[in-house]
């Protein structure tokens, strides 16, 4: 990648913070899917698994970004804490939270490059649209019918 206006070492911290979150997420979502119970499982773990497969592409990506930038991608991983409650509503609240979380440090991330690099600017711009999406999903799937 050839060098730009960027703050290098900002955005490689940046990227690396995102690569552990999206590892948590993998996690965190497949975790999840382990834990449904009752008629709509099927659905709903179907859809948590699609969840920590993107999670996963999107931790792939950062850290290819990392290492396109000349850094080293994080051996950590981000905050696994969760509730211990594993009714479908607790586990959507805990998901949403998550999921806000990516979307913040996706802002980071085009806080740090924006107008100063095209290229990750777009990727940034693109996971905050992604992002905001889940979170939207996530909060239609906890709102009452009706």
């Amino acid at each position: 990648m050839p060098p730009s206006g960027i703050d290098q070492q900002a955005t490689i911290a940046t990227l690396n913070r995102i690569l552990e979150a999206e590892l948590a997420g993998v996690v965190r979502y497949t975790h999840y899917s382990f834990m449904v119970y009752g008629y709509g499982r099927i659905p709903i773990v179907s859809w948590l698994r699609s969840q920590a497969d993107e999670s996963l592409l999107h931790a792939q990506e950062a850290g290819e970004l990392v290492t396109a930038l000349g850094g080293h991608p994080s051996l950590g991983i981000g905050k696994l804490l969760e509730t211990e409650r594993h009714d479908i509503g607790d586990i959507l609240r805990e998901a949403k939270e998550h999921e806000q979380g990516a979307l913040a440090l996706y802002g980071d991330l085009l806080r740090v490059v924006e107008g100063r690099d095209v290229m990750l600017e777009e990727y940034a711009r693109q996971q905050i649209a992604a992002e905001t999406r889940h979170v939207s999903e996530v909060d239609k799937m906890l709102r009452y019918p009706g």
